[in-house]
């Protein structure tokens, strides 16, 4: 899914925090000169310099409204968006009546109080926002216009039916932010010898800020993961990581994590173990709308909303051992959903299916216009799985597609 950038959602303070009294700004130029002062605390905090300046404007809230609204398009064509819609669908982890494009958007149009546009080059930040709110927008978004001049933002996060890679690209880019912001904020602080997993422990506070605001609070669990609990504070988890063991150099390029396995895991990072790729084999039996994957994060959320486990501590057990998956949706009607996995053992396949077949046939209780089936299998050679839920007259049900491992 195209993911923007969200400033100033979580505000985190390592050691006492930094609020200060809120002050309006009076002028553009004085937004200028604070982001000014703050840009030099960001080269000191990264050891990354400018290449070439930032513009620095401001947009009121139509404008930042408008901008959501292309940004959100241009990453989700139409055709893309029905496609993964349906398929989270298929999955349940949105409901069947929600309209993903108008909820993602107002999401977005809550949360943003300024955003750096690869495209222009330009820190845009929320007129009549006071100073605290201009700090911590300012101080997370320049970060990401450090990266820009290091790395090509628009490439990594354009990466088309790799919803994993890509998701684990936003960790990076989304964690480095809101790591380095702290030394931003408070030149004083060394973000680096927080404790391990420091930043996810701050979760419940991000909850109980986030409640206040309507639209976070009424979406689904798969959209307050992925869009800021997962990116913003794993992601902060796994740079903290990095920067303490590996003495130089971002996780950039070659470096770049390919996984979220990578993130949860930065064993796995460096011991180089990458995912299985999967692909379907042909011929198809029906028209394929959709394909893509999940990966062991969305593993985890798919089984803490199958569960009912709001604070979603207890579904990503059940992702881990991934190896690797593919899923497509098939169908005129896009009705259909097959999803292959692959597992690092069969211990974690077993548990795998065992969870998943009793989540499904508690789902699918009383539906009787659909048929589903969660079959343990083999995979070239590696322990899989395969699940197939689509209606009963599907012409697929005839001669199930196959998959196999592609590399």
């Amino acid at each position: 899914m195209g993911r923007l950038s969200i400033a100033a959602i979580v505000v985190l303070a390592a050691g006492g925090g930094c609020r200060e009294r809120a002050k309006a700004m009076e002028s553009e130029a004085a937004v200028r000169d604070l982001v000014k002062q703050l840009r030099a605390q960001a080269e000191s905090a990264t050891g990354l310099r400018f290449k070439h300046d930032v513009a620095v404007l401001l947009r009121t809230p139509d404008q930042i409204h408008d901008y959501v609204v292309h940004k959100f398009d241009d990453d989700l064509p139409p055709s893309e968006l029905a496609g993964l819609e349906a398929g989270y669908k298929l999955f349940g982890l949105l409901p069947d009546s929600l309209d993903l494009r108008r909820t993602a958007i107002d999401l977005y149009s809550e949360q943003i109080a300024g955003y750096y546009d690869p495209d222009s080059t330009a820190l845009f930040l929320r007129a009549g926002s006071d100073l605290y709110r201009i700090r911590i927008t300012a101080s997370h978004e320049l970060i990401h216009a450090l990266q820009d001049q290091y790395v090509p933002l628009d490439s990594i996060l354009r990466q088309r039916r790799h919803n994993d890679r890509g998701l684990a690209a936003q960790a990076v880019l989304e964690g480095q932010a809101t790591f380095y912001q702290i030394k931003v904020l408070m030149p004083e602080q060394r973000p680096d010898t927080l404790p391990e997993h420091w930043f996810w422990r701050q979760r419940e506070v991000a909850v109980e800020q986030q409640a206040q605001m309507p639209q976070f609070a009424s979406a689904p669990l798969w959209l307050k993961e992925t869009l800021v609990f997962f990116p913003y504070l794993r992601g902060a988890d796994f740079v903290g990581w990095y920067v303490r063991t590996h003495a130089k150099g971002e996780p950039y390029g070659a470096a770049m994590p390919v996984s979220t396995e990578q993130i949860l895991h930065p064993d796995r990072y460096d011991s180089g173990d990458r995912p299985v790729v999967l692909a379907f084999t042909p011929p198809s039996p029906d028209t394929v709308r959709y394909e893509d994957d999940l990966g062991e994060f969305e593993i985890g959320v798919l089984f803490s909303q199958l569960l009912g486990d709001s604070t979603a501590d207890r579904g990503p057990v059940y992702g881990q051992g991934w190896g690797g998956d593919r899923y497509r949706v098939y169908g005129t009607h896009a009705d259909a959903l097959v999803w292959y996995s692959v597992w690092d053992d069969t211990a974690a396949r077993d548990r795998f299916v065992r969870t998943l077949t009793s989540a499904w046939t508690a789902r699918r209780a009383g539906n009787a216009g659909r048929r589903y089936r969660v079959d343990p299998l083999t995979i070239d050679d590696r322990p899989g799985a395969r699940l197939v839920d689509a209606p009963h007259g599907w012409v697929g049900w005839k001669a199930l597609p196959g998959a196999r491992i592609a590399k």
